[in-house]
């Protein structure tokens, strides 16, 4: 049997970044076009992660604007921890480049942000000397040093290191203060198959380099492995001195050449030194759980888990019209306009159920699985009539229809792997249908393979959800079973 290897953070949680204070861990993931950004997890032990917050969770952190594309906004945060403080430094492709908040808790709240004009470039990092200067690397690799507090920039960006000859895409720099040396981590080859983490090391923060004779210290490029795309790497080290790596990977399912459809998730390995150098072992697998998530909205607030395309204004999204239920009110008219009114989760296992109790009396509106405009399915209801919707690229299809008895229904979509039996078996097949009485009744079962990253492109994975095109749609619970 092939073994497996389960993410520490399952589904669309890429770019980790990580620290450590006392015996907790704190990590970070980019967001894209999702609001709120940034979601911020806690850990005792570097497998089990709970999720406690966003960092950008307001629109004066946040903007987002509508024409926003699908992959674009916040990419690639940094999180440090020093002089008492967390420090968030991250880029908004989307609004004003690159950004710093702090904070006293990551759970929140995190300062409104401090905007680095000046900083160019993605992926940045924080690193401070024994002299607390603080020192900003981008992804190229250049360097600036800034004041963090007022976001100046003190010279010119200078290049640093440009990763292997030949190698494309140097990025995701994090600099790091380890025994004699500075420690300079980046990935390159791209965040696809080529995908890698190579490391160079130096007297100061600005060195010079020189990189290390294994490079690169990991990568599965070439390889059968189950775990692809593995790269954009951090360093902790743990309590007990030991060191470890979480980075990105994705996990390709079905024929060839292979379809991940849950985005890029954290993985997680162990780290020795040895002449000074990091070596990464085999991925350390996370654990494999199942289990059911209900949300009855019943809290006034949404968990942190929730996530929106662009914004989430309360005219268009509230628990508090119908308590105990969750309102929408379209904006947009169909799922492939950015400004449609969707509220939902991160398709986190291959094998998923999501259901939800609606109520169209007034409005149109249904469950989705999304991964941007031109991708995604949806069971749609109406007053009198249900409907599945497929959007692939250009194309734009009703599959199947019948009549809906009046009164709130509950929609279901469900999710189930498939085994390669040719070279273009999808991943896993996507159910849509109804549910009465715990039994699914399917209007249409859809190949996963359009709803993946090798198709559609991007940087984000799978979003299971709720909208609404027309009207106001209630939704009195959604589950989430896995």
């Amino acid at each position: 049997m092939e073994e497996q290897y389960c993410p520490v953070i399952p589904g669309f949680h890429p770019d980790p970044s990580i620290c450590r204070v006392g015996e907790d861990y704190y990590l970070v993931c980019s967001s894209f076009e999702y609001f709120p950004g940034v979601p911020v997890f806690h850990s005792r032990d570097l497998l089990h992660w709970t999720q406690i917050g966003n960092a950008l969770d307001r629109p004066s952190q946040l903007r987002l604007p509508l024409d926003t594309p699908s992959s674009g906004g916040i990419y690639a945060p940094t999180l440090r921890h020093h002089d008492g403080r967390f420090w968030l430094i991250v880029t908004n492709v989307s609004d004003g480049g690159n950004l710093l908040c702090t904070a006293t808790d990551p759970a929140g709240p995190w300062s409104d942000p401090v905007r680095l004009p000046d900083v160019p470039g993605i992926d940045p990092d924080l690193a401070w000397d024994a002299d607390g200067a603080c020192w900003c690397t981008v992804a190229g690799v250049h360097q600036v040093r800034i004041d963090p507090h007022t976001g100046e920039v003190f010279g010119p960006p200078r290049q640093l290191w440009s990763g292997a000859p030949g190698a494309k895409a140097p990025e995701a720099p994090h600099l790091y203060q380890i025994g004699d040396y500075w420690y300079l981590l980046i990935a390159e080859g791209g965040t696809e198959r080529g995908h890698g983490v190579s490391i160079a090391r130096g007297p100061a923060p600005s060195g010079p380099f020189e990189p290390c004779p294994a490079n690169p210290i990991l990568t599965h490029r070439s390889t059968d492995h189950p775990v692809q795309n593995t790269g954009h790497a951090d360093l902790v080290q743990a309590q007990d001195g030991s060191w470890w790596l979480v980075l990105l990977g994705v996990r390709p399912g079905g024929g060839t050449p292979g379809w991940h459809v849950l985005g890029r998730e954290t993985f997680l390995a162990p780290v020795t030194w040895t002449d000074g150098w990091p070596v990464v072992g085999d991925l350390v697998s996370g654990p494999e759980v199942t289990g059911s998530h209900r949300d009855d909205f019943e809290h006034g607030e949404l968990s942190p888990c929730w996530i929106s395309l662009r914004d989430r204004p309360t005219e268009h999204c509230t628990t508090k019209d119908r308590p105990g239920w969750l309102t929408l009110r379209a904006r947009g008219v169909s799922l492939n306009q950015p400004d449609v009114v969707f509220v939902g989760r991160r398709q986190q296992h291959p094998a998923c159920q999501a259901r939800a109790l609606v109520d169209v009396s007034t409005g149109r509106g249904g469950l989705a699985v999304r991964l941007d405009e031109e991708h995604h399915y949806e069971i749609e209801a109406a007053t009198g009539e249900v409907r599945v919707i497929a959007r692939i690229g250009p194309l734009r299809s009703i599959v199947a229809s019948q009549p809906l008895p009046a009164g709130p229904v509950v929609l279901a979509i469900e999710i189930a792997p498939r085994a390669a039996r040719d070279a273009r078996t999808g991943p896993d097949t996507i159910r849509l249908g109804v549910e009465s009485d715990g039994v699914l009744t399917a209007l249409a079962e859809l190949d996963g393979k359009y709803l993946s990253t090798e198709v559609a492109g991007g940087f984000t994975g799978r979003v299971l959800g709720m909208y609404a095109t027309a009207g106001t749609v209630h939704f009195d619970w959604f589950d989430y079973d896995f």
